[in-house]
This record gives structure tokens, sequence and C-alpha cells, in this order.
């Protein structure tokens, strides 16, 4: 886990600096073609060398990183918003508005990620925002999922009962006794799909799909890499794949952590 949180925190400590590393002049433009040189690699000047665009690889890998964590962000607090509200309600007072919701529910789990995104993301259109509205989506059924089952097992508790007995409101009753002890898998399912996340959204910056052009995204600094691989510039595409890479296995890490300090003998 330590190794999880380290990894974690560095790229959200890099894309929180990374408007004042280019405002101070340690890194290049971004968005600016050098056109001199072109498929430069690695040096002392561009570290991560430059691609067929005449972009340094270096700046766009770090302003990707702030790219992808507020992509990433926005998208799994949307999921939450959404998604757990809908699974308290649904799993406390059940009925045929629990049925409907957990039909609707289930039809878009069943849906694949990258596909039910970039079907998305074609009807939304580019940006941060959108992005992460086409993200979201996929994951509001997880939450509603884990928090629906707990809420129909913790309701029945005597505790419940006797909150009932005495007269508690409902809204009481479903955010102090059920809320708060439901919970716990929350944190988890974040970090997990944050994970998920950027590699869905690096999926459709690779298609064109993603962000707009004007924003520093992996996936569609992989794609434009593709120009370069065949006559050998392999760092166009390494760097912003490691970066991915990365971040993708410190949240997985985090996430396990997570799971264990929340849920000691699940595997018991």
């Amino acid at each position: 886990m330590n190794i999880g949180v380290a990894i974690t925190i560095t790229f959200v400590i890099i894309a929180l600096v990374a408007p004042l590393l280019r405002e101070w002049g340690l890194i290049q433009n971004p968005l600016q073609s050098l056109s001199n040189p072109i498929n430069h690699p690695p040096n002392g000047k561009y570290w991560f060398g430059t691609n067929a665009q005449g972009y340094d690889v270096f700046s766009r890998t770090i302003f990707g990183t702030q790219a992808a964590i507020e992509v990433v962000i926005c998208a799994t607090i949307l999921s939450i918003v959404v998604g757990v509200p809908l699974g308290l309600i649904s799993g406390y007072l059940g009925g045929r508005m629990d049925r409907v919701i957990l039909f609707l529910m289930d039809t878009i789990y069943t849906l694949p990620g990258l596909l039910l995104s970039v079907t998305l993301a074609f009807v939304v259109g580019r940006g941060i925002l959108n992005a992460a509205i086409a993200l979201s989506i996929s994951y509001i059924p997880q939450y509603y999922r884990v928090v629906r089952n707990q809420t129909t097992s913790v309701k029945t508790e005597l505790y419940v009962e006797a909150a009932k007995a005495m007269g508690a409101s409902t809204a009481r009753i479903v955010y102090k006794h059920i809320f708060l002890n439901v919970v716990q898998n929350i944190p988890v399912l974040f970090t997990l799909n944050a994970a998920d996340a950027i590699l869905i959204l690096g999926g459709l910056g690779f298609l064109g799909l993603g962000l707009p052009e004007d924003v520093p995204e992996w996936g569609h600094d992989l794609k434009l890499a593709l120009d370069g691989l065949p006559t050998g510039v392999w760092w166009s595409a390494l760097f912003p794949g490691l970066a991915m890479t990365t971040l993708v296995t410190g949240l997985s890490l985090l996430g396990e952590g997570l799971s264990e300090k929340l849920n000691p003998h699940e595997g018991d």
C-alpha cells in the first residue's frame, strides 16, 4: 500500500505544480511545436526527446498528468454523487422503484466500459467535463450495487429497527444508521475505478474522442507517436505509456491496500 500511496501522491503533486513549472520556464510549452528538432532523442535539453510533430515529450507528459487527474477525479466524484444516494434509497425503500433502478443499473453494468464511454463521447463531445461524464456512467452502477446490497442487509439490523420504533425520520435513519455503516467500501471503489478510468481515458484519447487537441493527454500522445515508431522513434510512445502504466499501478496498489485495511477479514 505504501508504494501505491507514494506513486499516487507523486502524480497528484506533478499535476498541481505543472502550471508553475511552465510559468517559471522550467519546462517547454506543451502546445508549442518546436519544429526543429523533430524526433530528437532524449538529451540534456529535451529530457524525453521530441516527437514527430515537434512537441517536447517531457512537458506533454507532465501536463498529461494534470489532464488525467482532473478527468478521473471529476468522473469518480460524479459516479459517487449519483450512485451512492441511488443505492441507499433503492436498498432502503425497496419495492417497484428498487426493481426498476436495479434493472437499469444491471443493464448499464453489463456493457463494456470502453464501448459505453466511446458511445457517450460521440454524444457529449470532447472536453474535460464531457469526458468525465462519459466515464462516470460506467461506474455509477458499481457504487449503486455495492451500497444497495449493503443497505438491504443493514436495514434489518436491530439498531435500525430500534431507531424506527423511536420515531426517527427516514432521512436520519438512512444517513446515521445505514450510510455510515456502508461507506467503508467507497474509498476502495474510488481508487480502483480511478485506475480503470485512466486506461479508458487513454483509449478515448487514442481514438481522438477524449480531450480537445489543445489539452495534452497521454492517449492522444500515443496516437501521435505512431508517426515516429516506423523510424525508430521509441521515446515518444514510451514515456506517455510509462506514465499511464505507473499511475494505474499506483492506484491499483492503493485500492488493494485500502481493501485489506478496511476489510481485514474479507479473505478469511
